[in-house]
């Protein structure tokens, strides 16, 4: 485990920013998110509550990318088949690529057990799907699509860039053909309107990096929730440098998009493009799925007169990290899904936690939420503080110049939070429940 906290004989003059104590807490190797026990309880146990809905989502986004793909009407694309529960993940079991999280490669047991009985009781997949007694897909959907819509203009590696390419339209040419070839009529309409199939494509494309991305946070988190378990955390700063730690250790894992048409193999993104998983993975979905992502349909107007909605895409202000989690705790809404998805696999502790501080049961998914805000906080510290260590200079060094290079960098990330919805406020008084 890293140390926590930094120690150097040179010193700046304190920081004028408004949010100053936290940009200094940074500087000495803390979180955004202060610490205390309580915080660490609450984001290890949403961490683990998270990782087991999350460990459906990565798989099922590579099933309907590799083999769904451009079905015309996939009513089954949630349901996933026996090959990608048992498909083993590269981070997790003896097989590992690199072994993350000590237990099993398989699709994790509370997962297979809340498939088969949901919240209701045991019954046919079809009737759990309809009954919507299930792990709610929508949501990473949803952070798929917000990943595709804003690729373009976040300036994090070269994937979406790629996906306009000769070569990527000719690699998915040959994989559409493939999957149509029993099919005239699909064939005949790729032939007059081949910019809607490509369009889907690139749409499939990030289906299987959100996947990729997902299937190494799983691992990650669970090995986070054993490690608390066995009292490994002693802070905050301790679970937000595990996942520093752990973005430098995958930081290499390829992402690419294959397509299975029977047993042929078909290369829509190679790995051998050399795209990895920090830079078209992770830095995007942080961006779009943690800042910017977009309104909630029915909560402002895209009518650009009313000027509810910002001009520019990188104005954007509507993920976690600025979410008012009461309003948006609405049937539907992506976050919400989420919320729902969560409730099923919450440790005992952080249900003993919410049975204290709630207005009942039905204030547990916003206090959930709100749990969940304050852990993204976390992860969004462990980015910014792995961002400095690989473009800046170490916290203890004893260059005022580096310091004063640092603090620049600390400035500006926190400037993004000077916005009247940012929750960074909030989460540094233990009352916001």
């Amino acid at each position: 485990m890293t140390q926590t906290t930094v120690n150097t004989t040179v010193k700046l003059p304190p920081s004028n920013h408004p949010f100053a104590d936290i940009i200094h807490r940074l500087e000495a190797g803390g979180s955004m998110l202060p610490d205390n026990q309580e915080n660490l309880m609450q984001i290890i146990g949403i961490y683990k509550a998270y990782a087991v809905p999350m460990d459906f989502y990565w798989r099922d986004l590579l099933y309907i990318a590799e083999r769904v793909f451009l079905e015309p009407l996939p009513f089954f694309k949630y349901f996933l088949p026996q090959e990608y529960l048992d498909l083993h993940n590269h981070y997790a079991g003896e097989d590992a690529d690199l072994r993350v999280w000590r237990g099993r490669a398989s699709a994790h047991p509370e997962l297979l057990e809340f498939m088969e009985k949901g919240k209701t009781q045991q019954m046919p997949k079809l009737f759990h799907h309809l009954w919507h007694d299930r792990i709610n897909m929508e949501f990473a959907e949803a952070c798929m699509r917000a990943m595709l819509w804003h690729g373009r203009d976040m300036g994090f590696g070269k994937f979406d860039a790629y996906l306009d390419t000769e070569e990527y339209k000719a690699n998915a040419d040959k994989a559409i053909k493939a999957y149509f070839k029993n099919n005239p009529a699909m064939l005949g309409l790729y032939k007059v309107f081949p910019e809607m199939f490509l369009e889907q494509v690139r749409q499939l494309s990030y289906y299987s990096n959100l996947g990729l991305f997902w299937e190494v946070m799983v691992p990650v988190f669970f090995e986070m929730s054993d490690i608390y378990d066995e009292g490994g955390f002693k802070g905050v700063p301790d679970a937000m440098n595990f996942l520093i730690n752990g973005i430098f250790a995958v930081a290499g894992r390829p992402i690419y998009h294959h397509v299975y048409v029977g047993d042929e193999c078909y290369e829509i993104i190679p790995k051998s493009k050399g795209f990895t998983w920090l830079y078209e993975a992770a830095l995007p979905y942080v961006e779009a799925v943690f800042y910017r992502t977009a309104p909630f349909r029915g909560t402002k107007s895209y009518n650009a007169q009313a000027q509810q909605v910002p001009d520019d895409q990188k104005d954007f202000h509507y993920g976690i990290l600025y979410a008012d989690v009461f309003p948006v705790g609405t049937a539907g809404i992506p976050p919400t899904l989420l919320m729902d998805d969560m409730y099923h696999f919450l440790p005992d502790y952080l249900l003993e936690y919410y049975q204290k501080h709630c207005r009942g049961e039905g204030d547990m998914l916003i206090q959930l939420g709100i749990t969940f805000q304050r852990s993204m906080y976390n992860v969004t510290s462990a980015v910014i503080q792995a961002l400095r260590q690989a473009l800046l200079y170490p916290l203890d060094d004893e260059n005022p110049k580096h310091l004063l290079k640092n603090r620049q960098f600390f400035e500006s990330q926190m400037d993004r939070f000077l916005r009247p919805e940012a929750r960074l406020r909030d989460i540094q008084n233990q009352e916001y429940r």
